[in-house]
C-alpha cells in the first residue's frame, strides 16, 4: 500500500538523483582554463587569405596564394614545429596514411604546414620538411611538402580562416585541437579531417572532392558519385539511391540492346523472306518463258 511517507520518500530520492545527474553534467561540461577557447570551427567553402605572407623552409618571403596554383589540392596542417606531442604525432600519422595512398605530393596534391608559433624560424621549418620528406619515402615527392613560419598576424588569419582556434600557455607552449584542412586548388576550405589518425579512403576522396576534377582518373571520380560525405560518422558513405540509379541505367541499356536486337533480327528475316517469296518464282517463269520464245 502507497503511504504518504512512501511518496516523500520517492521524491527525496528523485531529487537526490537529479542533484547527481546536474553535479556530474557540471563536471564533464567544465573545460580546463588551458584549454579554454581550443576548438576546431568547422567553415567550409571560406576563403584562405592568399595574401598573407610566410617564409618558407628556404628563407624565401612568400604568399600563401604562391602555394595555390589551381591545379592541385592542398591538405593543410596548422601547429608548430617545437611542438612536444600532438604536432608531430599529427604529422607522423597523415605521413604514414599518406604512403598508403597511390597519389604523390607535388603531382595529384601538395601538402602546406603553418607554424603558429612567430619565434620558430626557417632552418627549423627546414629541418622538419627534410624529415618528413624522407619519412614519405618517395620519388620526386619533395616539392610538394611546404614548411612555413612568419609573423602572427599571417598564421593567426590563416587560422581564423579555417575555424583553427588555439591558445598560448605560461610555459609557452600551445594548446590546440588535431586535425587537418582539405583545400581546393583555389584556396577555398573543402573538407575537416578531425583526430590525428585517418582512413586511407576517407582523406583518398576528399582530396579527391578538393581536386574539382583535376585529379583522378574517370573510375576515381566515379566512385566518388557513388558516396557523400556523412558529418556524423566524418567520413564518406555510399549513397543507396545512386547505386539505384546506377542499376536502372544498365536496366535500359541492357533493354534496349535487346529489342536493337531483335528488331535487326526481324528485319534480316523479313529481308530473306521477301526474296525468296512469289516475287522471285515470277522472275523465274519470265526467264523461263524468254528462253522459249528465243527456241
Amino acid at each position: 500500500m502507497i503511504t504518504f511517507r512512501s511518496i516523500q520518500l520517492l521524491s527525496f530520492a528523485m531529487l537526490a538523483c537529479s542533484a547527481v545527474a546536474w553535479g556530474s553534467a557540471q563536471s564533464i561540461s567544465e573545460v580546463p582554463h588551458e584549454l579554454e577557447g581550443v576548438d576546431i570551427v568547422e567553415r567550409v567553402n571560406a576563403q584562405l587569405p592568399l595574401d598573407a605572407e610566410f617564409v618558407d623552409e628556404s628563407g624565401n618571403t612568400i604568399a600563401l596564394g604562391d602555394l595555390f596554383t589551381g591545379e592541385r589540392p592542398v591538405l593543410l596542417q596548422m601547429g608548430y614545429f617545437k611542438c612536444p606531442q600532438l604536432c608531430n604525432l599529427v604529422l607522423n600519422e597523415m605521413t604514414d596514411t599518406l604512403r598508403k595512398i597511390n597519389w604523390t605530393t607535388g603531382k595529384e596534391f601538395d601538402v602546406v604546414s603553418i607554424s603558429i608559433n612567430p619565434d620558430e624560424t626557417p632552418e627549423l621549418a627546414a629541418a622538419k620538411r627534410t624529415s618528413y620528406v624522407l619519412m614519405y619515402d618517395r620519388r620526386q615527392s619533395g616539392k610538394g611538402w611546404h614548411f612555413l613560419t612568419g609573423p602572427a598576424e599571417s598564421s593567426e588569419a590563416v587560422a581564423e580562416a579555417v575555424g583553427f582556434r588555439y591558445r598560448l600557455q605560461p610555459d609557452g607552449e600551445y594548446a590546440h585541437a588535431a586535425g587537418l584542412f582539405v583545400v581546393t586548388p583555389d584556396g577555398r576550405l573543402s573538407r575537416y579531417l578531425y583526430g590525428a589518425t585517418h582512413d586511407p579512403g576517407t582523406m583518398r576522396l576528399a582530396l579527391l572532392e578538393a581536386g574539382e576534377g583535376r585529379i583522378g582518373s574517370t573510375l576515381d571520380r566515379f566512385i566518388l558519385w557513388c558516396h557523400v560525405y556523412d558529418p556524423d560518422s566524418k567520413s564518406y558513405v555510399l549513397v543507396a539511391i545512386r547505386l539505384m540509379q546506377i542499376g536502372g541505367a544498365i536496366t535500359l541499356v541492357i533493354l534496349a540492346v535487346g529489342l536493337g536486337w531483335m528488331w535487326a533480327s526481324d528485319r534480316r528475316k523479313s529481308n530473306a523472306s521477301s526474296k525468296s517469296g512469289p516475287d522471285a518464282g515470277d522472275g523465274k517463269q519470265d526467264l523461263g518463258l524468254i528462253s522459249g520464245a528465243e527456241r
